[in-house]
């Protein structure tokens, strides 16, 4: 079994090398290449990469996500915060409740089912920061659009468990349940919440102290690697939210160390791996067959939820006085879609049993339709924007 594993890791580093090269011929990002491999040479088609070797990997997508989230953490400094003012909080939300209220209401008005409808579109209000973070990275994209998105992104989980408590303690009301139950519904996801932003600060303390024994290059490895998983474990452990409580770990501490630079460079050095096996295996774990039965509901919900984000970013952009690239462009760097999203299907599914394979269906298929279109329009949208100068017209400048 080791050696088969080993073989799956040289097969997935590999193929995810090539394809993010030939996804660059076409202008397409790395991390679409990465996630075409994983479709390639998973259950989908060669099977060489089989559901059981996709189960054994699964904790490379949790240390993948905590360092996805700790690094978009670490851009929360409160100089920018000082500058930028609660502009990211009032986006997140509008984002969110956009693709929210917008979807819900299509749904109602189509005549699907009111409570399966409430919680697709509570679940339509997250955004997966992993993608959009690995274009930017790769393109070294900079600018408002970049910064806010980066805030936007960070934010969204919190908005989106606050906003499906909400939506599930009125589907529960609906199906009778006693007061107690709907009390707890409304108290969850401020718990979540207020845990996860304990432990990110208590840890990111304990990691100052860490960090200022321990200033090889070496050790500081091993301290981030440590404290990021450490992280990730207790707020799991605790019922908190994993990425909100490593988004905070990353938050805290780029504001109590002065050299916060070196710390995200030393993350930096070693994640590459990291996500491209994340990706890889994000790939392999997507079903094509399930698009065939994604049904009406399915389009609605890929098609609205879009829109609703792209609505709910416009509004609160001119309502914060963004510049007018970042109004019209932020909306579609939002598409995205996992993480929280496919935690919340299981949850959703208990309320609606009746729907459940329906509502999985909806969800797996969407999520794999914006995993593969998602950072090609990113992409797209930050070259608009301005904040991506492709070689070309490096060049160009370069000779003007």
């Amino acid at each position: 079994m080791e050696i088969k594993t080993l073989a799956t890791v040289a097969l997935m580093m590999l193929s995810g090398l090539i394809f993010g090269r030939l996804c660059k011929f076409i202008k397409l990002p790395n991390v679409t290449g990465y996630l075409i491999a994983g479709l390639v040479f998973g259950p989908s088609l060669f099977n060489i990469v089989d559901e059981s070797m996709i189960n054994e990997f699964a904790v490379i997508s949790d240390i993948a996500l905590s360092f996805i989230a700790f690094s978009v953490g670490c851009d929360f400094s409160l100089d920018y915060f000082k500058k930028v003012g609660s502009a990211p909080i009032i986006v997140a939300i509008f984002e969110a409740m956009g693709a929210v209220i917008l979807l819900t209401v299509t749904l109602i008005v189509c005549k699907v089912d009111v409570k399966l409808s409430i919680l697709l579109g509570a679940i339509a209000a997250a955004t997966a920061p992993a993608q959009t973070i690995m274009v930017i990275n790769q393109y070294k994209a900079k600018g408002p659009l970049t910064s806010l998105l980066l805030s936007v992104v960070a934010l969204d989980d919190a908005v989106a468990l606050i906003g499906f408590g909400f939506a599930s303690t009125i589907v529960t009301a609906m199906n009778g349940k006693g007061d107690k139950s709907l009390v707890l519904s409304i108290l969850d996801p401020f718990y979540q919440v207020l845990i996860s932003a304990v432990i990110g600060f208590v840890l990111a303390l304990v990691m100052k102290l860490l960090l200022k024994w321990f200033k090889k290059h070496s050790n500081r490895i091993c301290v981030i690697l440590g404290m990021v998983a450490l992280t990730y474990y207790l707020a799991t452990v605790l019922k908190g939210s994993s990425l909100l409580a490593c988004m905070c770990l990353g938050a805290v501490l780029t504001n109590i160390i002065h050299d916060s630079d070196d710390v995200v460079k030393v993350s930096e050095g070693f994640t590459p791996p990291i996500y491209m096996m994340f990706f890889v295996i994000s790939g392999a774990g997507f079903d094509v067959s399930a698009l065939k039965s994604i049904g009406f509901i399915g389009v609605i919900y890929v098609v609205v939820r879009v829109i609703g984000k792209m609505l709910g970013s416009y509004v609160s952009g001119k309502i914060t006085h963004q510049p007018e690239k970042v109004c019209k462009w932020l909306g579609p760097t939002l598409m995205p879609q996992a993480g929280v999203a496919l935690g919340l299907i299981a949850v959703a599914s208990t309320m609606v049993p009746d729907y459940a394979p329906q509502l999985r269906t909806v969800i797996l298929c969407s999520t794999f339709i914006y995993s593969i279109i998602g950072p090609g329009v990113a992409k797209f949208s930050l070259v608009k924007a301005g904040e991506i100068v492709l070689p070309d017209k490096k060049q160009k400048k370069a000779g003007a």
